[in-house]
């Protein structure tokens, strides 16, 4: 099983963002996944320039790691997204991968996979990073098991740091069970049948613009019998 962990603080795995997330890593490796660890720090993840390429043939413009990270995502079992609270969204780094991967939502490309989130904050809002990030994890078309999210104590500290990390690395090991169990997350269908039915609509009103993702879909409904 691999896991894909991508970390989107400006510090890595140095900072608070990194040291929690290192205790969900930790539940992973309980369960015995194999995991790879991207950090958006030490990558060049461009913003995106809406060139439409990527509706065209499905591979991005811009020359840079983001056709590597994507090819990750592709290949795992499950990945976690983490980053800091930067007013109230994700980092500009974290989001700057979020609005590339916009060919994957798309494709709804990474379908019967699972991720996890985590998240820090200098003074709460957590629930509502956390939110965002599992919506988009849904976009993407894969079941979010959860997320953790907290603010700092100070540097690397936490307030009630046992009861967080315990939860934490449960998280990690709740993420590789529902892989291994193939978990059904029925509250989220409803979203992800409401947004397919959407993003496919959306291709085929600009399937002169977007030959790609047309043809993904017509292969994806062919194969589903529709």
């Amino acid at each position: 099983m691999k896991i894909l962990a991508i970390i989107g603080s400006p510090r890595g795995m140095q900072g608070n963002t990194g040291r929690l997330l290192d205790e969900v890593l930790s539940g992973v490796r309980e369960a015995g996944a194999e995991i790879e660890i991207l950090s958006l720090k030490s990558l060049n993840v461009q913003p995106c320039v809406a060139c439409d390429m990527c509706h065209k043939d499905g591979i991005c413009n811009i020359k840079d790691d983001y056709e590597t990270i994507k090819d990750k995502l592709l290949a795992c079992d499950g990945f976690i997204l983490a980053s800091p609270n930067y007013i109230f969204s994700v980092s500009a780094q974290m989001k700057a991968l979020f609005d590339r991967c916009n060919g994957l939502i798309h494709c709804m490309a990474l379908e019967g996979k699972y991720a996890a989130m985590v998240e820090t904050s200098g003074g709460g809002e957590d629930e509502e990073v956390l939110a965002y990030m599992s919506r988009f994890v849904n976009t993407l078309g894969a079941n979010s098991v959860g997320g953790i999210g907290s603010a700092v104590a100070g540097v690397r500290t936490f307030s009630d740091e046992e009861n967080l990390y315990t939860k934490a690395r449960t998280l990690g090991k709740k993420l590789c069970q529902s892989i291994t169990d193939k978990q059904a997350y029925p509250d989220q269908d409803g979203f992800r049948a409401a947004f397919r039915l959407r993003i496919s609509g959306l291709v085929d009103f600009m399937q002169e613009y977007w030959p790609f993702e047309r043809e993904y879909w017509k292969k994806k409904r062919m194969n589903a019998g529709m």
